[in-house]
């Protein structure tokens, strides 16, 4: 089930980008320009729209790969990680990246999954989830310069609020432990 929700959800990234371009561009619109407060419904829609198919092909392969690992845990859980790392990158964007500017992709995503995979064990304190955890930290590591504002026209905003909303998400969907039931002795 994992794998079908990411291969579906980046089939649906190249179909908005073939729509777009079709449509004269017509999706780009839908990045969020920040501190206009119509812009905010934007914030959703901008996680799903790129800026050509060379910016939606750099994003597929972390959003398959990581998608896919956060998704095995359970497709609703995947979908509120999601959801609450979309918000939270679209709203740093919108109140942090620099006037007039246009953002959208699904990077903001990519590093909240990142985020989320990096301290979910830790939170949940489950073993296997740490050394998963791990393995992301060691494979897409190097991700980290990206929330550094070193590269002209990449929303380091959208990374960093992308990788906060994660490692929130890991904290507000974290599973609670149970506890076991102490009978009374004979």
């Amino acid at each position: 089930m994992a794998a079908a929700l990411m291969v579906s959800w980046v089939a649906l990234l190249w179909l908005l980008e073939a729509i777009d371009v079709l449509t004269g561009r017509s999706l780009d619109s839908l990045g969020i320009v920040p501190r206009q407060p119509s812009q905010l419904l934007d914030i959703v829609p901008s996680a799903f729209t790129h800026f050509g198919f060379a910016h939606v092909a750099s994003n597929s392969l972390p959003l398959l790969v990581l998608g896919f690992i956060a998704a095995l845990r359970g497709i609703g859980r995947f979908l509120a990680v999601a959801f609450t790392v979309i918000v939270i990158a679209g709203l740093g964007v919108w109140l942090i990246a620099p006037a007039h500017t246009n953002t959208a992709g699904a990077s903001g995503l990519i590093f909240g999954l990142f985020g989320y995979l990096l301290v979910r064990g830790f939170v949940d304190r489950r073993a296997m989830d740490i050394v998963v955890g791990l393995i992301v930290g060691v494979l897409y590591g190097s991700i980290l310069w990206g929330v550094l504002p070193t590269a002209t026209g990449v929303s380091w905003q959208g990374h960093l609020f992308g990788l906060v909303g994660g490692v929130a998400a890991a904290f507000l969907f974290r599973e609670r432990q149970r506890t076991a039931a102490i009978s009374p002795g004979p």
